[in-house]
């Protein structure tokens, strides 16, 4: 698929590059384009070896050296020409190349070093629902689940009491098998022992020889003060328990916070809407809700007051997560006209708008008076 694509380009390189910056730029596609980082990746997998076939004749001064004056008709059929199968020929530094790329997969040490033995088990994740007063105050949950623990039986070891662990002769005890493919040698985990280097011939008959048991446990979580959506808990070895003893894995507590009917939040900062009379706006007033610190509210909202406005009480908020002091408690009035009135009502607004005039609301006539001269600019 990459074949016909010109060398330097697969490598994003300058055709004059000198070889480390080639090397390098080798070295990072590689890297990228690795069959074992881009596993069931055909078009990864064609452009691995894309990319290895260019480094392999750039890097070889008389294959660039054709290749530069003839393009890919000068190269052509000359893969596997080479003495001792390598399709670069005797003098490519690909074998170095990738020896070093191999030991990045193999995780910085030498693939051959790579240490066999039990696996670490697989971490886990749980959505925790927490509701406002929980996040307020702090408190405890109750987290139950289903998860892979030691088995009790063999404790861990996957074998019947008094049996013992036989080297596998799949791998040798190295827990890596060596596959071929062409000119690439890759390690992958052993299917036999799955990476232990062992396997139990006389497996316990709880597991079956895994060394652990599928089973349901509760844990108590806490939950710190001022937890909010997003939030992380880590609790170490709390995940799934490796296979035959192996180190178990983590458990993430990821929160989620349930709808509060009053109040909603942003960050630390608490806000509530909280519907008026319009006539309690008018003369001035009170605003009394519960908190959640199951203390009272109490806002004092000074005559002409408009629909909209905003009141902050400091420090009532959310606390801060792993830290002192609290955010602020904001209160929105939000006017509210009546819908239904007795005759009286009815009589005594009359009466109010009949003797009301422009200075009782200031904004109504601005308004108007701002309305009334854009229409004589356009009827000019």
């Amino acid at each position: 698929m990459y074949t016909e694509v010109d060398y330097y380009e697969l490598l994003e390189v300058q055709k004059g590059c000198d070889d480390s910056t080639l090397k390098t730029a080798y070295r990072k596609l590689a890297m990228r384009w690795h069959p074992d980082k881009n596993p069931g990746d055909s078009d990864a997998e064609a452009r691995f070896k894309a990319i290895s076939e260019a480094y392999g004749v750039l890097s070889d001064p008389q294959k660039r050296a054709t290749y530069d004056r003839l393009g890919h008709a000068g190269v052509r059929g000359g893969a596997g020409n080479g003495a001792g199968g390598n399709p670069f020929g005797d003098g490519a530094p690909f074998s170095d190349i990738f020896s070093d790329i191999f030991d990045q997969f193999m995780g910085g040490g030498a693939a051959r070093g790579r240490r066999s033995g039990p696996q670490r088990g697989a971490d886990l994740r749980y959505d925790l629902q927490v509701s406002f007063e929980d996040a307020f105050q702090g408190g405890e949950a109750d987290v139950d689940l289903d998860v892979a623990v030691t088995c009790d039986h063999c404790v861990g070891t996957g074998g019947k009491p008094g049996s013992r662990a036989q080297a596998c002769s799949t791998c040798g005890g190295r827990g890596q098998v060596r596959m071929q493919n062409g000119m690439f040698i890759v390690e992958r985990t052993c299917p036999q022992c799955h990476g232990s280097g062992s396997v139990i011939s006389d497996p316990c008959e709880h597991c079956h020889g895994e060394g652990r048991v599928e089973r349901r446990k509760t844990l108590k979580v806490k939950i710190p003060k001022g937890v909010d959506s997003g939030t992380r808990i880590r609790l170490a070895g709390e995940g799934e328990a490796g296979p035959r003893g192996g180190e178990a894995g983590d458990l993430y507590i990821f929160i989620h916070m349930k709808p509060h009917p009053i109040w909603k939040r942003d960050g630390t900062t608490l806000f509530a809407q909280v519907p008026m009379s319009f006539v309690d706006a008018a003369l001035g007033g009170e605003i009394h809700i519960p908190g959640l610190d199951k203390l009272p509210v109490d806002v004092k909202v000074p005559a002409g007051t408009q629909s909209g406005r905003q009141f902050r009480v400091r420090g009532r908020g959310m606390p801060t997560l792993n830290g002192h002091g609290a955010g602020d408690l904001v209160v929105q009035v939000e006017l509210e006209t009546p819908t239904k009135l007795s005759a009286r009502q009815k009589e005594l607004l009359e009466e109010f708008r009949g003797t009301s005039g422009h200075e009782a609301c200031p904004k109504a006539k601005g308004f108007f008076d701002r309305l009334k001269g854009a229409w004589d600019e356009l009827t000019d």
